[in-house]
């Protein structure tokens, strides 16, 4: 099982998910995806990915900075989305509403993920 506790995996598997969940409301329900679902998916996955990368890069140089590099981790996500999303509404985006909800639930969905894998590397640093 050492295999699946791989973080590249874990990835593999939430990004997989998540572009299922993507493809089945585009199938099944379009009006409630925006037509740049992908650029916001690729970007926030691609996002999601380098900081968890680095941030794990980085608690291995340093294991007692692991919530500073959390955190800051999740700081950068907050600004660059927010950035991305300045850009694109600067740019002229039609249907601004549905672009950020979209974005923004894809956005919950990786920081979830964030969550629920600083809580299970939490487990074994309290033994």
């Amino acid at each position: 099982m050492k295999f699946s506790a791989s973080i590249h995996f874990n990835y593999g598997v939430i990004t997989m998910v998540v572009a299922g969940l993507i493809l089945l409301f585009s199938s099944f329900l379009p009006q409630i995806i925006h037509e740049s679902i992908w650029s916001i998916f690729g970007f926030v996955a691609g996002l999601a990915y380098f900081l968890t990368v680095v941030t794990r890069w980085l608690y291995l140089k340093s294991p007692e900075n692991l919530l500073s590099l959390k955190l800051l981790g999740m700081i950068i996500r907050i600004l660059s989305s927010l950035g991305f999303i300045g850009i694109l509404v600067v740019l002229g985006l039609e249907n601004i509403i549905l672009f950020i909800a979209n974005f923004f639930i894809i956005f919950l969905f990786y920081m979830i993920f964030d969550i629920y894998t600083f809580i299970s590397n939490l487990r074994p640093n309290s033994k």
